[in-house]
């Protein structure tokens, strides 16, 4: 896993940790045992997640701690899920979500 930090500039060298096994896509990963999906994912060279809503462009992690939408996936088969905050497991299912429904009600009065 050549993306992951091992001996930290100011923290030193970190101490070992398990590693877990999941999917993203079809293809086996490895993860930190409790770290994020999105931090394993960018560990494992992973940056595109899923396609925005309305344009298609492909989206990435942007702020990693849970403000913003761009991170969600579909886990286990539970579309929406933000990978910056959930923890990966052993044998998850991470899937690109595609086009979601956006997750903030459209304010226009047309709309209601």
């Amino acid at each position: 896993m050549s993306g992951r930090i091992t001996d930290h500039p100011v923290l030193g060298k970190l101490p070992e940790t398990r590693f877990v096994t999941f999917s993203f896509n079809n293809q086996e990963y490895e993860g930190a045992e409790g770290e994020s999906i999105a931090a394993a994912l960018l560990a494992n060279g992973v940056r595109m997640l899923r396609y925005h809503e309305e344009s298609g462009s492909p989206r990435g992690i942007y702020c990693n701690i849970g403000h913003c939408f761009e991170c969600r996936v579909t886990v286990d088969g539970e579309p929406g899920v933000r990978a910056c905050l959930t923890p990966v497991k052993e044998g998850m299912t991470v899937e690109s979500s595609g086009k979601l429904p956006s997750p903030v009600r459209d304010w226009r009065p047309e709309n209601d």
